[in-house]
C-alpha cells in the first residue's frame, strides 16, 4: 500500500464560505455529515482525516509571509496506487461547498529505513 497526501484547496476557509452562503446550523451539520459519510466509505484507507487549516505561512530563505495558495485542509489515504486513491475521492464532499474547491493528491515516495 502507498500513502497519499490529499490537499484541499478553496478560495477561503470553510467557515467563511459557509457564512457567505448564509448557511444555517443545519446546513453546517449536513456538510459535516457528508464528510463523515465519505470517511465511512473510505474505511481503513483513510488513515488521517485532517482538519481545517488556518494561519497558513510561507517560509523562504528570505523570511516568511502569508501563504496565498488556498490550502484549507488535508487528509492522508492509503491505497494500492494513484487510481485507487482517486477512486476514494470520487464524489468527495469538498466539491459541494463552492466552485473554487479543488483537491490535489500526492503519492508519498517510500524511503528506505535508516538504521
Amino acid at each position: 500500500m502507498s500513502k497519499f497526501i490529499v490537499i484541499y484547496h478553496a478560495r477561503a476557509p470553510y467557515m467563511q464560505m459557509m457564512q457567505e452562503k448564509g448557511s444555517t446550523q443545519e446546513d453546517m451539520q449536513a456538510e459535516m455529515q457528508a464528510w463523515m459519510d465519505w470517511a465511512g466509505r473510505c474505511g481503513d484507507s483513510l488513515t488521517e482525516m485532517g482538519g481545517p487549516m488556518v494561519g497558513n505561512l510561507k517560509l523562504t530563505s528570505e523570511g516568511s509571509s502569508a501563504s496565498d495558495r488556498g490550502v484549507v485542509g488535508y487528509s492522508i489515504l492509503e491505497a494500492g496506487d494513484m487510481d485507487a486513491a482517486k477512486a476514494l475521492l470520487e464524489g468527495h464532499p469538498h466539491f459541494r461547498l463552492d466552485s473554487s474547491c479543488e483537491i490535489e493528491v500526492h503519492e508519498v515516495m517510500q524511503m528506505p529505513a535508516s538504521g
